[in-house]
């Protein structure tokens, strides 16, 4: 009861607080509110801040802020060690020994082994139904435990002692670390979560090891997360409060910049890129980045059982008029899954045949595979695309739509715009005929992309593709410990699914936010994570250093 009215109370005075933020000036304010708080925008709203039940960037940025992994990361994204101090290697790549600093929660509780050995059981519990788990299925037995074959006794984690946690994998993963700074490895709170349950994550109940503690949530609206004084490195963190804004609409973000209510915003209007640097200056950050936006045919159901079709209407998008006249600037049109820049993958990258074919053999190509399937003037073919509401893809749908009918008169395509959260959940569920989406790096690793596509890896399947050749490949290349051989090997794999036509990568994208140039700690990352950990505001720090001065003056 103590602690649920000191919370309610803590929650009240941080939205007052946010509530109250437009009366104190602009982004470069200097009033004592406005440089504690940071405003960030994150783009859509936020289901769910429980690191494994969550799959969407924007949670990411909240969940991040929260709670501190084994690794965690630099403003420009360096893996550096979190609640690690150390760890070694067994000599064949499948057992890391990680000691661990002594830490504690929010609460006061030590952060232990045993929390991590807790939260990686509990993202493979089938009760949970995560929809990331199979990004940990390199941990020993954790696919037959996510299947409920095994018990999660079984999975290879163990704590060896109250600071010393061990993994043991299925096969060797040079990319390990990096994978340790992802959300699905985070440690829980297990005397938290088993206390409240799915509720745990709410501001009455919520507990954490990171740098901010969830102190408000009106959803549809705001989060408001407070500074944790308990958190190990609590001296270096600047700002006393992040309120994140769930906005979609660009306008309403440009509105927010405009009245000095916005310091950082996840996106904008790529299109606008010139206008929008003349309105806001300093404020427009790009970088190339480590994500592909793919679109999905549902190789489960008729049309798209067909891999005619599927190469058809991939041949008809015309990627080149999509990149030069309608995107962001910078954006390169995709004719390969793997972003270009992904390390561990330094052979000749594979790419769609038709590649090199002018727009009309490409069409002419597309209209005699559909004949070929039986369509035509007594058989159109029909289906639904649906698109996200967000960013520059509202702009592509109807290009696509053109692209497509340009086949054929008897090619009709219908289009529907969903809000983001809505059609990943669909595509979760496979409820799709053809539908938009992206992928950004969890780490950097040809297989973060690839193993999408596998046919064991689940909900991230979104259009079910079954390709024993292809799965097989994965599994071998998932053994091959020279990193050479290995690349040769996934090289193979995306080859092979690229003529199968399961997806059909349209772009590789630059990171693209809004941000105040007054804010620090701030870096261009190919990956687009940003903890609010690092950052500050330049006159903020400013009045650190002349207290720092006038204290030791005295």
């Amino acid at each position: 009861m103590i602690k649920s009215l000191k919370s309610s109370l803590l929650a009240a005075s941080a939205a007052g607080l946010v509530l109250t933020l437009a009366a104190c000036g602009g982004g470069g304010s200097s009033s004592d509110d406005d440089a504690k708080v940071l405003r960030r925008g994150i783009s859509a709203k936020v289901d769910t801040l429980d690191p494994h039940r969550s799959s969407a960037k924007w949670e990411n940025i909240v969940i991040s802020d929260m709670i501190v992994g084994l690794m965690t990361i630099t403003p420009d994204r360096e893996v550096i060690p979190g609640v690690a101090e150390s760890w070694e290697t067994s000599e064949d790549g499948l057992t890391w020994t990680f000691k661990l600093k002594e830490t504690v929660w929010s609460d006061g509780e030590p952060v232990t082994a045993d929390d991590f050995v807790y939260a990686f059981r509990r993202i493979q519990d089938p009760a949970i139904a995560s929809q990331y788990s199979s990004l940990l299925y390199i941990v020993k037995n954790a696919a037959q435990v996510n299947s409920g074959e095994l018990p999660p006794e079984e999975l290879g984690v163990r704590a060896v002692d109250d600071y010393t946690f061990e993994i043991t994998l299925e096969e060797p993963a040079p990319y390990l670390l990096g994978l340790m700074t992802h959300y699905t490895t985070y440690p829980v709170p297990k005397h938290i979560v088993e206390q409240y349950g799915e509720s745990w994550i709410q501001p009455d109940n919520i507990e954490v090891n990171g740098p901010y503690k969830l102190a408000y949530w009106r959803t549809g609206d705001q989060l408001v997360s407070e500074k944790n004084p308990l958190y190990y490195e609590a001296d270096e963190v600047c700002f006393d409060r992040v309120a994140y804004f769930e906005l979609e609409d660009s306008a309403a973000v440009e509105r927010k910049i405009e009245a000095g209510d916005m310091d950082i915003n996840n996106g904008f209007d790529g299109g606008r890129t010139e206008e929008l640097e003349a309105k806001f200056p300093g404020w427009v950050r790009t970088a190339p980045s480590l994500i592909t936006t793919y679109w999905t045919l549902n190789t489960s159901q008729e049309p798209f059982t067909d891999v005619r079709v599927r190469k058809a209407l991939a041949m008809a998008l015309d990627r080149e008029f999509i990149v030069d006249k309608v995107l962001t600037p910078g954006y390169i049109p995709a004719y390969s899954f793997v972003p270009p820049t992904m390390s561990n993958y330094d052979v000749e990258r594979p790419e769609v045949s038709f590649k090199d074919l002018s727009r009309d053999e490409r069409l002419a190509e597309a209209k005699s595979l559909l004949e070929d399937a039986g369509y035509g003037p007594d058989n159109p073919l029909d289906f639904e695309f649906i698109y996200r509401s967000t960013d520059d893809n509202p702009k592509v749908a109807p290009v696509a739509q053109a692209n497509w009918e340009d086949i054929a008169p008897w090619v009709n395509a219908q289009i529907l715009k969903q809000d983001t959260k809505v059609l990943y959940a669909r595509l979760r569920q496979s409820d799709f005929e053809a539908a938009d989406g992206a992928w950004v790096a969890d780490f950097d690793d040809p297989i973060n992309f690839l193993y999408l596509l596998d046919s064991t890896t689940g909900q991230q399947n979104y259009g079910r593709y079954d390709n024993a050749e292809y799965d097989n490949l994965l599994a071998q290349a998932s053994q091959e410990r020279d990193l050479e051989a290995r690349a040769q090997i996934f090289a193979e794999a995306e080859k092979l699914m690229l003529e199968d036509y399961p997806i059909t990568p349209m772009w590789i994208q630059v990171t693209k936010n809004l941000v105040d140039p007054s804010i620090t700690g701030w870096a261009e990352n190919a990956q687009d994570d940003h903890l609010s950990r690092w950052m500050c505001r330049a006159d903020t720090e400013a009045e650190s250093v002349s207290g720092d001065a006038e204290t030791a003056g005295e």
